[in-house]
């Protein structure tokens, strides 16, 4: 129902949008942040730039792989060459700081309103830049978890301490920033050690990241009870200047955040959607009146905002 007629393009300027943002942010009840892939983008995390040649320059000459997503699907020999990819992936995609402060331009433009954060990422940076926990749902899991390939399981586990030792087992040294960093001489394995595949503590089966790519993903305690308070969050506020602000959201899985945001602005006249992605925003005609939509890059406008 929703894309039969849309808009992309705003009536105001640019500028118009940012002065009219900034007024809503000012003026509402309350701020629903929607975040997407889009916002980590904006924050410097490219899957197939120069962080990734320089952390698999052996994976792409070896097995052609062109970006940390598609590598993640990928059919290694054995689980050692795979754990030894994987655990690149995580350590650059979740225990680096992002290239830029995007993140904590958001948390100073929300922080002193009644906030709640739903996102699809999993690299962790809501809660690096300073995101209260308690108001976040993360709703695909976290590149810092692991969990049992037995679903039954309903637990995760924290992977760090793993992932760094699986990174020392393949050469990477840590340098004066105590970043771990490829080797001048680039001498480091494909492989980890055997004994450092992962297995789960409580059953003894290997473990598997908490993503959420079928039905076996683990919603563990913390999953289930952010997915209340969020639920609450929304519930309580149904009637009050709800600002619903989508950041990169695009649409691989629409029905987590826009088009739940899209109904809610719907049902109620006193809210306001702004949408916020590069070359990605739009609208539903119907929301256009009580809607922002703005097709730049989020680093630029979050700034821009903030100043």
């Amino acid at each position: 129902m929703y894309l039969k007629n849309v808009t992309y393009k705003s009536t105001r300027t640019y500028l118009e949008d940012i002065k009219l943002l900034k007024k809503k942010i000012e003026n509402c009840d309350a701020i629903v942040v929607g975040a997407g892939a889009g916002l980590s983008t904006s924050a410097g995390f490219i899957y197939n730039g120069e962080i990734f040649k320089k952390y698999m320059f052996d994976f792409i000459n070896a097995y052609g792989i062109t970006d940390f997503y598609s590598g993640g699907f990928y059919p290694f020999p054995d689980k050692e060459t795979m754990w030894a990819f994987w655990s690149r992936l995580i350590y650059v995609n979740r225990y680096m700081d992002a290239p830029k402060d995007t993140y904590k331009k958001l948390l100073n433009i929300i922080k002193n309103k009644d906030y709640f954060v739903i996102t699809t990422n999993v690299d962790h940076q809501f809660q690096k830049s300073g995101i209260d926990k308690k108001r976040l749902f993360y709703t695909q899991g976290d590149y810092g978890l692991f969990q049992s390939v037995n679903a039954n399981i309903k637990k995760t586990y924290d992977n760090k301490e793993i992932i760094y030792q699986m990174l020392e087992s393949q050469g990477f040294i840590k340098n004066e920033k105590g970043i771990y960093d490829v080797p001048s001489d680039k001498n480091i394995s494909m492989r980890i050690p055997k004994e450092l595949i992962p297995k789960c503590p409580d059953d003894g089966s290997d473990m598997t990241m908490n993503l959420r790519s079928d039905n076996n993903f683990v919603e563990d305690e913390g999953w289930v009870e952010a997915s209340i308070k969020y639920s609450d969050f929304i519930n309580k506020r149904k009637n009050q200047k709800v600002l619903f602000l989508e950041l990169g959201v695009g649409m691989n899985t629409p029905v987590i955040i826009k088009y739940p945001f899209w109904k809610m602005v719907l049902e109620n006249e006193k809210s306001t959607y702004a949408c916020i992605n590069y070359n990605e925003a739009f609208c539903p005609d119907e929301l256009l009146e009580r809607s922002i939509i703005i097709n730049e890059d989020i680093d630029k406008v979050l700034t821009n905002i903030f100043c």
